[in-house]
C-alpha cells in the first residue's frame, strides 16, 4: 500500500508522550480541587480503584485499537469496523476533545498568565491576597483572551512540526524536570507547621463524606487524568512500533499518573491546612495555594517561576494530545495540509473558549442546569461524555473488534502469558461497562 506514517522513535518517547497527554491539568490542577470538594481520602481511594480496574484496561484498549489499525481515531474505527455505526466512536471523540479544549485551553491561559507574572516577579511579595489575584486574572476579559490566544498559538506552532520533531522532543525534556520540582514542592509543603492535618485529610478515608455524585466525579477523574474515552491515545498509539509492549507501556503511564496525583495531593493539602485555606476552594485552588507555599520558601519567587514553567509545559503536553486527535482526523489522507489544518483548528478552539472566559465576567449570570458556563462544560465533558466514550470503546472491544487482532497486539513485544489477555478481555467485557452503567444509574437517582 506504500503508506508512510511517522512513528515514535522509541518506547520511552511514546510513554513520555502518553504520560504527557495524561499528566497535565488532570493530575496537577483538577485532581486537588475535585478531591478537596469530594471528601479527601475516600475520594482518592476511589480514584485509585477506578484508575487501576477501569482506567488501565481502557488505556490498553485505546492502545490496541490505535496500533491494530495504524490509523487516527476516526479512521481507526472505519478500518476495524467498516460500514457500521461503530465508526461514530471516533467522531464522538473528536467532538469531546473539541469541547474539552474549549475550557482546558482557558485554564492553560491562566497557567501561562501566572507563569509570566511569576517570571517578572509580580506575585510573591507584591500580592498579599492570592485569592483576589486569581479573581482578577479570571474576571478580566482581556487577560483571559490574551492568555487563551498565546496558549493556543504555542499549541499550533508545536503541532505543526509533527510527531517526532514536536510532541516527542518536548516531552523527553519536560516530563523528568516536572517530577523533580514536584518533589521539591512536596518536601516544603510537608515541613510546614500544621501540615499533618492536610496529610490526614488526603490519605485517611472518611466514606461518610462521599456522595453518589462524588463517585461519578471519581470515575470521571480517572478517565480525565488518563486522557481515555475520547480516543486521543488511539491516535498516539497508531504511531507505535509493533515490537513495543502495549500492557507495559500502559502500566508505566498509569503508574506515573498515580504518582503525580499523589505528589499533587501531598503538595497541596498539607499547605492548605497549614496556611489556613479551605480544601473546597474549587478551580482556583492550585493558583491560590501554590504562591502561598512558595512564599514560605527561600528564593520562593524563583522556585515558583520555575515550577509554573514546568506546569505550563505539562499543561501543553496534554493539550497537544487533544488537538492532535482533531488535526489527525482531517490530515490522515493528506499530511501536506497539516500546518494549515493546525492553524484553522487552533483558531476555532480559541473562538470556542471565549464564552468560557466571559463566563467569569460579562456572562457570569448565564447558567446551564444550575452551573456557570465553565462548570457546566467541565461536568458535561468529564462526567458524562468521557464515561460514555469509555463505555462505547469497551463495547467495541467486547463485541466488534476481531479477537485475533486484539490478542496479537496485546501480546506483541512482551512475554506475557495469554492468561493476562483473557483477564483484560474479562475486565473490558464485564467489569468496565457494568461499573460505568451502575455509577451512572446511581448518580441519576434511579437506584
Amino acid at each position: 500500500m506504500g503508506e508512510h506514517r511517522e512513528q515514535w522513535s522509541s518506547k520511552l518517547g511514546f510513554i513520555l508522550a502518553s504520560a504527557g497527554a495524561a499528566i497535565g491539568l488532570g493530575a496537577i490542577w483538577k485532581f486537588p480541587y475535585v478531591t478537596g470538594t469530594n471528601g479527601g481520602g475516600a475520594f482518592f481511594l476511589l480514584f485509585i480503584a477506578f484508575t487501576l480496574l477501569i482506567g488501565l484496561p481502557m488505556l490498553i484498549a485505546e492502545f490496541v485499537i490505535g496500533r491494530g489499525s495504524k490509523k487516527e481515531a476516526v479512521t481507526a474505527y472505519k478500518k476495524l469496523a467498516p460500514n457500521s455505526g461503530w465508526t461514530w466512536i471516533g467522531k464522538f471523540g473528536v467532538l469531546g476533545c473539541f469541547l474539552l479544549l474549549s475550557f482546558y485551553s482557558v485554564v492553560g491561559g491562566w497557567v501561562l498568565t501566572y507563569t509570566v507574572l511569576a517570571v517578572t516577579g509580580q506575585i510573591i511579595g507584591n500580592t498579599p491576597d492570592y485569592g483576589a489575584l486569581f479573581g482578577m486574572v479570571t474576571s478580566t476579559a482581556w487577560i483571559g483572551l490574551l492568555g487563551l490566544f498565546a496558549f493556543m498559538l504555542i499549541n499550533v506552532l508545536v503541532l505543526s512540526l509533527g510527531i517526532k520533531n514536536g510532541i516527542e522532543k518536548a516531552n523527553r525534556f519536560l516530563m523528568p524536570l516536572l517530577f523533580v520540582f514536584f518533589l521539591i514542592l512536596v518536601a516544603r509543603s510537608l515541613t510546614l507547621e500544621g501540615a499533618g492535618e492536610g496529610v490526614r485529610f488526603f490519605l485517611q478515608p472518611d466514606f461518610s463524606k462521599i456522595t453518589s455524585e462524588g463517585v461519578l466525579y471519581a470515575l470521571g477523574q480517572s478517565f480525565f487524568a488518563l486522557a481515555v474515552g475520547f480516543s486521543c491515545l488511539v491516535t498516539y498509539s497508531s504511531y507505535l512500533d509493533k515490537k513495543e509492549s502495549i500492557p507495559s507501556a500502559a502500566t508505566s503511564v498509569v503508574g506515573m499518573n498515580l504518582f503525580v496525583s499523589l505528589l499533587a495531593g501531598l503538595a497541596i493539602f498539607p499547605a492548605i491546612f497549614a496556611l489556613g485555606f479551605e480544601p473546597t476552594e474549587g478551580p482556583g485552588l492550585l493558583f491560590i495555594v501554590l504562591p502561598a507555599v512558595f512564599a514560605e520558601m527561600i528564593l520562593g519567587e524563583l522556585f515558583l517561576a520555575l515550577f509554573l514553567l514546568l506546569f505550563l509545559f505539562a499543561t501543553l503536553t496534554s493539550s497537544f494530545s487533544l488537538l492532535e486527535i482533531i488535526i489527525s482526523a482531517f490530515t490522515e489522507s493528506n499530511q501536506s495540509s497539516r500546518k494549515k489544518v493546525t492553524g484553522y483548528t487552533g483558531l476555532v478552539v480559541f473562538l470556542a473558549g471565549i464564552p468560557t472566559i466571559l463566563g467569569f465576567g460579562l456572562l457570569s449570570n448565564v447558567t446551564f442546569f444550575g452551573r456557570p458556563i465553565f462548570d457546566a462544560t467541565d461536568f458535561l465533558v468529564s462526567n458524562i461524555m468521557l464515561p460514555l466514550g469509555c463505555l462505547f470503546i469497551a463495547l467495541f472491544i467486547s463485541f466488534k473488534m476481531e479477537k485475533r487482532l486484539m490478542e496479537q497486539e496485546f501480546l506483541s513485544g512482551n512475554g506475557l502469558a495469554k492468561g493476562f489477555f483473557s483477564l483484560w478481555i474479562f475486565l473490558m467485557k464485564y467489569i468496565v461497562p457494568i461499573v460505568i452503567i451502575i455509577v451512572f444509574i446511581n448518580t441519576l437517582g434511579i437506584v
